[in-house]
């Protein structure tokens, strides 16, 4: 679940807890509680009966239980058969587990759009005859 160099679970919201606020952990936090605010770590779990109101910022995210906000991450987003996800995902690596829930858009490419690109325009990739031939 994590990468090489990451560092052991030291951050648990538990299973009664709701936050009110901004949550910034250096290192790895699990949320099973209830956090209503942004959330920056190293890493961010959500278990089952987690839920994050907010946006989270982070190396990689893993979800099963509820996210309600943007979800940006460096590394990789896991939604998990049982989450539900609302807001818009940005990460190189995405993967959605049969029977997860995501209500949003995706985003796995850099900070820049290539030239020519806008939303809502479409780019077809297979070519065209020009009119002469």
């Amino acid at each position: 679940m994590f990468g090489k160099g990451s560092r052991k679970l030291e951050t648990i919201v538990g299973n009664d807890t709701r936050i009110a606020g901004k949550v910034s952990v250096k290192g790895t936090v699990r949320v099973d509680g209830i956090v209503e605010g942004d959330v920056q770590a190293d890493w961010v779990v959500v278990g089952e009966t987690g839920k994050i109101l907010g946006n989270t910022r982070s190396r990689g995210v893993v979800v099963g239980g509820s996210v309600e906000g943007d979800i940006e991450a460096t590394e990789t987003v896991e939604l998990r058969e049982k989450s539900t996800t609302i807001g818009e995902i940005h990460t190189p690596k995405l993967a959605i587990s049969e029977g997860a829930v995501f209500d949003g858009r995706a985003r796995m490419k850099g900070d820049s759009d290539p030239a020519g690109i806008q939303e809502g325009n479409l780019r077809s990739l297979i070519p065209t005859k020009s009119a002469g031939g």
